[in-house]
């Protein structure tokens, strides 16, 4: 088991928020309490995703958000990596891979490539993943066969507010549109009106961890980073952001078009599209009480 921690001591990279290195955290082996698990089961099968509890055990909702004509079984990987993600070790979970073709236009949005995992009880109004403190984790790790085209912009975690009129965060990759100056080649945390938060490199072969906190009480948001099976180390302090509006998480790809200025309904997507991200160890804790699995 991981050990948890109480929040942090390090330095925030981009803070909008007064952060004091003095607030130090003390370990703990307490677990923190799991509000959505994400992690899949050595045991799953694709056709699980296609049906709510799907094997008994699936978390995410089998209608949202893909490809029209598509199922999940369609569109999802069970890729074998040379080692677990960090948070799928010790629970023996496997990881997952959402890929993207011609086909995965959602409704009428034909300017977007997209597929993204949502939690079946993530409800957009009063879902216990928008209110008081909560942690949402994840480990990426790069598909060498499906390789993203790092000239397009991609969102692979959000939160959507309920009213669809903004996301609380982004976390993203690629050339981001009118941000251009940004690395192309690093993942990117921007909050509400999408400023850079932090980023980190992109590697290869290796497994990325990451973990965003959200403090729904204070309006905050707060990254932490690890590579590899390392423990996670806070990569900012607790940063000003407008976590208002509720609403849910998206864990996926959606790849924005290059050449128009209506990315929603038009532009420059390639032909023959097959491209992938695979996420392990997902999950989403409570740390009201200052807990945070490491």
């Amino acid at each position: 088991m991981h050990r948890s921690t109480i929040l942090g001591i390090f330095t925030s990279v981009a803070s909008a928020a007064p952060y004091h290195p003095s607030n130090t955290y003390s370990q703990t082996t307490n677990s923190c309490a799991i509000i959505f698990d994400g992690r899949i089961p050595a045991n799953a099968s694709l056709a699980d995703f296609d049906t709510a509890s799907g094997g008994g055990w699936n978390p995410f909702n089998p209608d949202y958000v893909k490809g029209n004509d598509l199922a999940w079984s369609d569109i999802l990987l069970l890729p074998k990596p040379a080692s677990p993600s960090r948070f799928d070790g010790a629970t023996s979970s496997i990881p997952v891979e959402v890929t993207i073709s011609d086909a995965s236009i959602f409704q009428k949005q034909n300017g977007f490539r997209r597929a993204g995992l949502q939690f079946s009880k993530d409800n957009n109004e009063d879902s216990p993943g928008s209110e008081g403190v909560v942690t949402l984790h994840f480990s990426v790790l790069q598909d060498k066969s499906r390789p993203l085209n790092l000239t397009h912009e991609y969102l692979n975690v959000w939160h959507e507010a309920a009213d669809y009129s903004a996301n609380q965060f982004n976390f993203e990759a690629g050339t981001l549109i009118g941000s251009e100056s940004l690395q192309k080649d690093t993942y990117k945390l921007l909050d509400r009106n999408n400023k850079l938060i932090w980023s980190t490199p992109i590697l290869p072969n290796v497994w990325q961890n990451f973990a965003i906190t959200l403090d729904f009480d204070n309006n905050t948001i707060q990254a932490w980073y690890s590579y590899g099976n390392k423990s996670l180390r806070p990569a900012t302090g607790p940063v000003s952001n407008d976590n208002s509006g509720r609403g849910q998480y998206q864990i996926g790809i959606l790849k924005k078009p290059t050449g128009t200025d209506d990315v929603v309904n038009s532009g420059y997507q390639e032909n023959g599209l097959d491209e992938g991200l695979i996420y392990g160890g997902i999950f989403i804790e409570n740390s009201s009480h200052k807990c945070i699995s490491t």
